[in-house]
């Protein structure tokens, strides 16, 4: 730090505050954070916890853009290559292959990430100070953010390129606060390449601006930009690479299977619906936002129904982790509950407000602790834990991925495939294609079958598989060690 006692400037924000110890906190807790997040990835990284579902996919799309095919992945389910706007429309991919190319390894993607979502704690500081007039509480509610769970877990599950969004929408709500519509178009535009669904936040705060500051021209013309990207991204996008409709529309079978028959029901059936939003996991999943945060957010009532759009969708799909705060869907909700709490916290009186951030604080904090990745790893957490893989597993499967040439054409278990996805070809079980290797873990149940875009158990897939190989004359078995097999097959096969 600079050895002043002013703020120094830089253009558009008050970035740089020297000498001033919520500054200096607030700029130690970012980095410490950031180490700390790194640190667990990098421990479920190595200890094969992270699976191709999702870090691989995401490597693979963007090694394929460094090295000259924007966004092409192997379709797990159906071992075709695409482009990966078929599935997930998030261009933003393509901006971290720079990334790759300086540091070219799935961790430089998960260090980006979590760096990147530590920022928010600025755009939450500065709004704070704002409303608020307070250095300190600002400080204490900056940090909060950092301690929220859901920021944490979100940091960690690397990589989804949604996660990104939840700083980049609390730029936006600090860019609308000052009524500034460049640097917010900026931020809205990143916002909306991380996903097809990313335009419902930004046209719901195109209507929280219009309401909330009268800027009904400009808050007309966000809802619109951001209602256009979703039902471009969604039905001119996804069908042109897929050839057909969004495969996740199946998340919403029980409810209409596509966004247009969520609307029929809503009118034929509307008991059905309501029924979906309110069932007891629905509940749970409000209650593990909100109790972080104390419910202060409801004294923001009009910057929290910005949340709405993403809660709905998440409330009415049938995939349950969508209900699970640690799930990526959560992106566009945290920030709008974050910054209503600091919105909320201005209707307390001014002697009170910072008892109210620290308790924020403190409540998320001990959470935190609860339900953090770093508890995630030993399997003590209320919502489920990831137990860690045993010591000779890891062993082999480190071996394994060793054996296999860079850029060869492989098929592999889920957690295998996170160390193998930066090439052209890389298969999931049970497809084998143009593989010329094939890594099975015998102790990795997880598949992905023409019937569901997501990963489901069958170990049965796994084991009749290795088998198969074990007896095909083309394919010999490398290696096979603690459940790990390693197959090639042969050069006249290949």
């Amino acid at each position: 730090m600079i050895a002043s006692a002013r703020t120094v400037s830089l253009p558009g924000t008050a970035l740089i505050a020297v000498r001033r110890p919520w500054v200096a906190a607030i700029s130690v807790a970012m980095v410490s954070w950031t180490v700390v997040v790194f640190a667990a990835v990098h421990d479920a990284y190595t200890g094969f916890r992270l699976g191709r579902f999702d870090l691989g996919n995401m490597v693979q799309a963007v090694w394929s853009t460094a090295e000259g095919r924007p966004l092409e992945d192997t379709d797990s389910a159906t071992a075709e290559q695409m482009v990966r706007l078929g599935g997930h429309v998030d261009p933003f991919l393509v901006l971290l292959a720079p990334v790759w190319k300086v540091w070219p390894s799935p961790l430089s993607l998960a260090l980006v990430q979590i760096a990147v979502v530590s920022l928010g704690a600025l755009p939450v500081f500065w709004l704070a100070r704002r409303r608020l007039e307070s250095e300190r509480v600002a400080g204490l509610l900056a940090l909060a953010y950092l301690a929220y769970p859901w920021v944490a877990t979100s940091a960690y599950s690397a990589i989804h390129p949604v996660t990104f969004a939840i700083p980049f929408l609390l730029f936006c709500v600090w860019f609308l606060e000052t009524e500034r519509l460049v640097p917010f178009a900026v931020f809205a535009l990143l916002t909306m390449s991380t996903g097809e669904l990313m335009g419902l936040p930004v046209m719901a705060l195109g209507v929280w601006f219009a309401l909330a500051h009268g800027r009904r021209r400009a808050g007309a013309a966000i809802t619109l930009l951001g209602l256009a990207w979703t039902v471009v991204a969604i039905f001119v996008v996804v069908p042109h690479y897929r050839g057909t409709n969004s495969q996740f529309f199946g998340f919403y079978d029980q409810v209409g299977g596509s966004p247009q028959g969520v609307v029929r029901m809503l009118f034929s059936h509307p008991g059905t619906v309501l029924g979906a939003l309110v069932e007891g996991q629905d509940i749970a999943y409000l209650l593990w936002l909100a109790v972080p945060l104390l419910g202060l957010f409801f004294l923001s009532p009009g910057l929290a129904a910005v949340a709405l759009p993403q809660l709905l969708a998440n409330g009415l799909s049938d995939f349950r982790s969508m209900t699970d705060p640690r799930y990526h869907s959560v992106a566009a909700v945290i920030p709008f509950l974050i910054a209503a709490t600091v919105l909320g916290i201005g209707k307390i009186s001014p002697s009170r407000r910072g008892l109210a951030a620290a308790a924020v604080l403190v409540c998320s904090a001990t959470i935190t602790l609860v339900v953090g990745p770093w508890a995630r790893v030993v399997d003590a957490t209320p919502l489920g834990g990831r137990p860690r893989v045993a010591p000779a597993r890891v062993d082999a499967l480190a071996a394994a991925v060793a054996l296999v040439p860079d850029g060869a054409p492989v098929m592999a278990s889920n957690t295998a495939g996170a160390h193998l996805s930066d090439r052209r070809y890389i298969y999931s079980i049970p497809h084998l294609r143009r593989a010329t290797w094939a890594v099975i873990d015998l102790g990795d149940p997880w598949v992905v079958t023409r019937d569901s875009p997501i990963l489901t158990q069958h170990p049965e897939v796994v084991r009749q598989l290795a088998a198969r190989l074990g007896r095909d004359p083309s394919w010999t078995t490398v290696r096979s060690e603690a459940g790990v097999l390693v197959f090639r097959r042969s050069a006249s096969d290949g």
